[in-house]
């Protein structure tokens, strides 16, 4: 009865036939079997190509880069196309979505599939924000690795990054099960296995035609005979060469790695040698990694930490910096390579250069990447900015509140007009802070809306890629607000939780809300405590809100005793996973609750406790939640009794 055309041949539009075939079966399985074919003159059927195969106007400022989708179809098919190939597969997802198919979860239960006839469809969108992604963080398995790139993808979510050229350190935080060795003995993996697994996500990556964001830090390692492979674990018995010592920074006049973690380590950037040995390390890796859509070069992963000999004195980090960029254009261009680079505001480099710019700014990218901002407020059209404070080398305030970060971005938009996107850590330690899931969410929608008042096109998240936990509202918001700026937080709510749970979705949004307001995320991120003195998280006024959590779980346990099968198997999932849930939120709320007392000593007694103990779960909720990354999470804020900020060099 239906039959799929494929109007131009391209794998990324093969793959996305493929996808259509299959979803189309599955909602009306006696259907029968369904043809793909290749036909560049076909008129009936399903018809997959891109905008021009159809005579259709691109709009897109860039084709490769912005993503168009336009469907038109009746009954029996019509016409799927995109922007480019990419494109042309979220218009088979964004086709089924309109006709009733959601994707709630990573993984085959996350799968909401009506059994229905098809019914006709049109819809022309290009997405609101360019700049659509998310990267590794956290403790990653292979299998969901894989399990997100196709999920990202269903969520027209269109770039995929992996950070660093080994991402051993990831996945070794997963497979050494550092905080669960009570149930789950280590089962190390090699840096060889780690880059065969980093190979296949690209090539999962590639089938979809996701933009690959690849490396990050590590630049100030690598090319010098460093390894970053071991992440932030400190080796204080590194063996270097004069030579080797002689480029790094030159801190209280001693050149050393900072900490004994290359990966924190800042370099002496006036030396010229330096700077070749790095922009050429750079261009060599882009001429044997060609399949990169962009390539992140950053800098040492710490703050405060630049060289201070006399010549590096003369000018700025950024100044540095940009002579590097320029170089590695330089390289690169020689090299025949169009390989777009993107530099990053990040720590030391929120201050923009004074005295260098960008030779050749159709290659570069800004990211802004406000690492320690807070959580607890977003920009908005009101936002009054602060002044700028002076730069002063590795002395100077890192900055908290949303304004105080923007005035970094707008300093470097006075000498920038290029492409620029935001680098966000709501997915990374901070979703932990709302055990509810609804506060983190909203902020992510309100962070979106500001992006327009801050010059930005759009995110890329740092995360774990287990942030479902309870649930995957936020991630949905994200993916689904980027697309579309008059879609409602309320409409989002509605849309996730009416398919994860039901027809009774309302009692388990109200029951997270309540969650969420009894942990309250802005004294959980340590922003409301009455004496610093005795710990960033004192308040014996929250005492009774955490002794409530009690009183919640049993109102979840008699809830999610009513919807134990649902019609759905997301909805079954969603609800069981609530049991569990409400056991991690007592747990959590019986350390807070020393904490906010001042009881430190017998906080992080019982937080140990807690999540050794609750590693017994790990396996059953992995494909959700992120054991190691709770725990390093709540463990670290815990330990911590005086004024502390959590922070990327903070990794121990």
């Amino acid at each position: 009865m239906y039959e799929i055309k494929k109007i131009r041949a391209d794998h990324v539009i093969d793959f996305a036939a493929e996808e259509l075939k299959e979803y189309l079966r599955m909602m009306m399985p006696e259907c029968g079997d369904i043809d793909i074919t290749y036909d560049p003159k076909a008129t009936d059927g399903f018809r997959l190509g891109l905008l021009e195969d159809f005579g259709l106007e691109n709009e897109a400022d860039d084709p490769v880069l912005d993503d168009v989708v336009h469907i038109d179809t009746d009954e029996k098919g019509g016409i799927l196309a995109g922007s480019n190939p990419r494109s042309v597969l979220f218009a088979v997802y964004r086709f089924l979505r309109l006709n009733g198919c959601r994707w709630l979860y990573p993984g085959v239960d996350g799968d909401y599939v009506p059994v229905k006839d098809i019914e006709p469809q049109k819809y022309h969108k290009k997405a609101d924000h360019r700049f659509r992604g998310h990267c590794n963080e956290g403790a990653e398995s292979q299998q969901c690795m894989l399990e997100t790139i196709d999920f990202y993808a269903k969520q027209e979510i269109n770039i995929y990054m992996i950070e660093f050229d080994n991402p051993f350190f990831y996945y070794d935080s997963y497979y050494d099960h550092v905080h669960n060795r009570r149930y789950r003995p280590s089962e190390k993996v090699s840096p060889q296995i780690v880059m065969q697994w980093k190979r296949q996500c690209e090539a999962e990556i590639a089938k979809r035609g996701l933009q690959f964001h690849d490396m990050g830090h590590g630049w100030t390692a690598e090319p010098f005979g460093l390894s970053s492979t071991d992440g932030w674990r400190p080796n204080h018995n590194l063996k270097l060469t004069d030579k080797q010592r002689s480029y790094l920074a030159e801190i209280d006049g001693v050149r050393a790695p900072f900490h004994g973690i290359c990966l924190n380590t800042n370099l002496c950037m006036s030396n010229p040698e330096v700077r070749t040995i790095m922009a050429t390390g750079i261009a060599d890796y882009a001429e044997k990694h060609k399949n990169v859509t962009y390539l992140h070069v950053w800098l040492a992963d710490s703050n405060s930490n630049h060289c201070e000999c006399a010549e590096c004195q003369k000018m700025r980090p950024s100044d540095f910096y940009l002579m590097i960029m320029n170089e590695v254009d330089e390289l690169l261009t020689a090299r025949g390579l169009d390989t777009r680079v993107v530099f990053i505001a990040y720590y030391d480099t929120l201050f923009a250069p004074e005295h260098v710019k960008i030779t050749n700014p159709k290659r570069f990218s800004l990211l802004y990447a406000p690492i320690t901002r807070t959580y607890s407020e977003s920009i908005t059209a009101d936002s009054k900015l602060p002044p700028l404070q002076p730069y002063i080398r590795n002395a100077w305030k890192k900055p908290k509140g949303a304004e105080e970060n923007l005035v970094f971005l707008k300093s470097w938009q006075e000498i920038w007009d290029g492409p620029c996107f935001s680098y966000e850590y709501h997915f990374w330690r901070h979703q932990y802070m709302d055990p509810g899931g609804l506060y983190i969410a909203r902020r992510i929608f309100e962070d979106i809306r500001g992006l327009k008042y801050m010059g930005l096109d759009g995110f890329v998240e740092d995360g774990s890629q287990r942030s479902f936990w309870p649930n995957g509202l936020a991630i949905y918001v994200y993916a689904e607000a980027l697309l579309n700026e008059d879609v409602t937080f309320e409409e989002l709510v509605e849309d996730y939780f009416s398919h994860i749970y039901g027809a009774d979705w309302k009692e388990a949004r109200d029951y997270l809300q309540k969650v969420s307001n009894a942990f309250d995320f802005s004294f959980i991120a340590g922003e409301k405590s009455k004496n610093t003195a005795i710990s960033t998280r004192f308040d014996p006024d929250r005492k009774e809100a955490f002794e409530a959590v009690h009183e919640l779980a049993a109102e979840c346990r008699a809830m999610v005793a009513k919807h134990m099968s649902m019609p759905t198997r997301p909805q079954t999932v969603s609800w069981r996973l609530l049991l569990k849930h409400a056991e991690y939120c007592i747990g959590i709320a019986d350390f807070m609750k020393e904490k906010c007392l001042g009881h430190n000593a017998k906080a992080l007694e019982l937080a140990e406790e807690f999540f050794a103990e609750y590693g017994k779960y790990e396996i059953e909720l992995e494909r959700y939640y992120d054991h190691y990354l709770a725990a390093k999470s709540y463990l670290q804020m815990v330990r911590k009794p005086a004024k502390f900020v959590l922070q990327a060099g903070n990794e121990g």
